[in-house]
Order: structure tokens, then C-alpha cells, then sequence
């Protein structure tokens, strides 16, 4: 296995996803730009270690010329459930295939070909433009992130209710995100996972289960509870518009009606071991936010 020492802009590095990545790349020798959009989002975006700093934004065709100028590779995560984000995914390998960037690693999202969800069919162009590109393009197609239960963890522990917008025994495929970062970073300074599209989960879980888990992890009960969509959106305080939240109650409303599936076959395969466990995940979370 072929290691690649690289230079690597990861964009919106000061983000609490991909900014996962940034250390697992430094990790592996690679040096970080970091696309930013300020100076406030460049300290933190070097607290993290990155090297290097482009201020600039995924809809200035300028900036992301200057941003992909003279680096290896790209990891590219686009704003959530934002209109134009499918166009910003496509300028971005655009710039990169001009710039002569070599690996581009695209954070797409299970199952895009559910056009039912907006979010969903969003990442389907970039998918294709980078099928029909020159670079050497990894696709990891990562499930509802475990670090989202990390919203609801304050009313967690003050109340002992752990509430979603969809019945308590509806299974759904998590990931914690740490693991697709290290995936992201292993096909950006290797060559292992070149032209791979994986599917990335570490398994299904039902709120009941996660609610068990929790209750062992912080020595008390907490009770699994169906939520209002209403009700969940005001208590996880979501950074997003109306339009973005909108389109967020449809994602789950599905998972109400159908679930959504996915196993951990492609991500045990990437990392070489078993990913990270949903009790890990809730372990490190109390650790980091403790019961008072």
C-alpha cells in the first residue's frame, strides 16, 4: 500500500464534520489548507491543524482557483440541505481539474439515489461529475451521523428523555463521524481506496436501543420518546433556515415510514478494523459532557 505525502484543502475545515478530518490528515503527514470563509473560522480551523489558510466561498468561482492552486488532493463536504449546494459541488471539481488537483474525496450521503429527498438527490451531480472527471476520486456515502444525538445531549441529561421526530422501535444505519473522517484520510494520503464508493455505517439502531445505551453509560435512566417534528427542532435549536428545515422534516418522515438501511460491511473493509461502536460513541459523549 502505496503511502502519498500530500497537501490537502479540506473545506469548511472550521466545521464540527469536516473539521474532523483535519487532524486525521495531519496525523498522516499530509499539510491542511483550509478553506474558510474568515478570520474567526481561520483560528479555529488551525486550532485543529491546519497549515495553511484560503479564505473564500464555494460560490466564488476566484476563490476556489486560489483555494485548489498547488495542493494534491480535496475532501469536500457540502452545506447541509442548502438550494444550490449540487452547483457548488460542481464548481468546486471544476476548479479542482483545472488547478491539476490530483485525489478529490467527496463526503456524499447514503442512498443518493433516494430522489425523494432533496438533500439526498443534491449529491447526485457531484457523484457523476466526478465519475466523469480525470481525478482520482474517492465517494464515502456516510449514514445520519452518531455526533448528532450530541444536539440533544443538554435535555438528555437535564430531563432524561431522549426524543426524535419518528417512532422509538424505527431502525436507522449511524456512523460516527471520526470514522469517515479517518477514511477520508487514509484515501487522500494512500491509494488504497482510489475510485472506491463506499457506503459508510456501523449499524442500525432503534432510539430504544440508543436510550439503553445511554442510561448505562450515565447510571440512570433515560426514557426513548417520539417527538413532534416542531417540538425536536426547538430543542436541538437547528442553525437553519425555514427552507433548510423543511426540507429536514422530509428526511425524517422517512425514516418514520421506511427506516433507513445500511450496514457496516464497506467501513470495516476501508479502516482495516471494526468502526467505532454506538456505546463508544456514547461513552466518549459523557465523557466529554458530563451529568452534573
Amino acid at each position: 500500500m502505496k503511502r502519498v505525502e500530500s497537501s490537502v484543502l479540506v473545506i469548511g475545515a472550521a466545521g464540527r464534520v469536516a473539521g474532523l478530518v483535519v487532524p486525521e490528515l495531519q496525523r498522516r503527514g499530509a499539510v491542511v489548507r483550509a478553506l474558510v470563509r474568515d478570520e474567526n473560522e481561520a483560528a479555529l480551523a488551525r486550532s485543529r491543524g491546519a497549515a495553511e489558510i484560503a479564505i473564500g466561498d464555494l460560490r466564488d468561482a476566484g476563490s476556489l482557483s486560489e483555494a485548489t492552486r498547488g495542493v494534491d488532493g480535496i475532501f469536500h463536504i457540502g452545506p447541509a440541505f442548502v438550494v444550490d449546494e449540487a452547483a457548488m459541488g460542481l464548481a468546486l471539481v471544476e476548479a479542482a481539474e483545472r488547478s491539476g488537483v490530483r485525489k478529490f474525496v467527496f463526503s456524499s450521503v447514503i442512498q443518493p439515489t433516494n430522489t425523494r429527498l432533496s438533500n439526498h438527490a443534491s449529491k447526485i451531480p457531484v457523484e457523476e461529475a466526478l465519475y466523469s472527471s480525470r481525478l482520482e476520486y474517492t465517494i464515502l456515502q456516510p449514514a445520519n451521523f452518531m455526533q448528532n444525538i450530541a444536539m440533544a445531549w443538554p435535555s438528555i441529561l437535564s430531563d432524561g428523555r431522549f426524543g426524535e421526530p419518528f417512532p422509538n422501535d424505527v431502525r436507522i444505519a449511524r456512523v460516527d463521524y471520526r470514522d469517515v473522517a479517518e477514511a477520508a484520510a487514509v484515501a487522500l494520503t494512500q491509494d488504497a481506496l482510489a475510485f472506491a464508493t463506499l457506503e459508510l455505517s456501523a449499524g442500525m439502531f432503534s432510539r430504544n436501543d440508543i436510550a439503553a445505551l445511554i442510561s448505562k453509560e450515565i447510571g440512570r435512566q433515560v426514557e426513548a420518546v417520539e417527538l413532534s417534528f416542531d417540538e425536536w427542532s426547538r430543542r436541538v435549536s437547528l442553525p437553519y433556515s425555514e427552507d433548510q428545515i423543511d426540507l429536514l422534516e422530509k428526511v425524517y418522515e422517512h425514516y418514520s415510514n421506511y427506516g433507513m438501511g445500511g450496514n457496516s460491511l464497506a467501513l470495516t473493509a476501508a479502516l482495516g478494523r471494526a468502526p467505532r461502536s454506538m456505546g463508544q460513541y456514547l461513552k466518549d459523549l459523557a465523557a466529554q459532557h458530563p451529568a452534573n
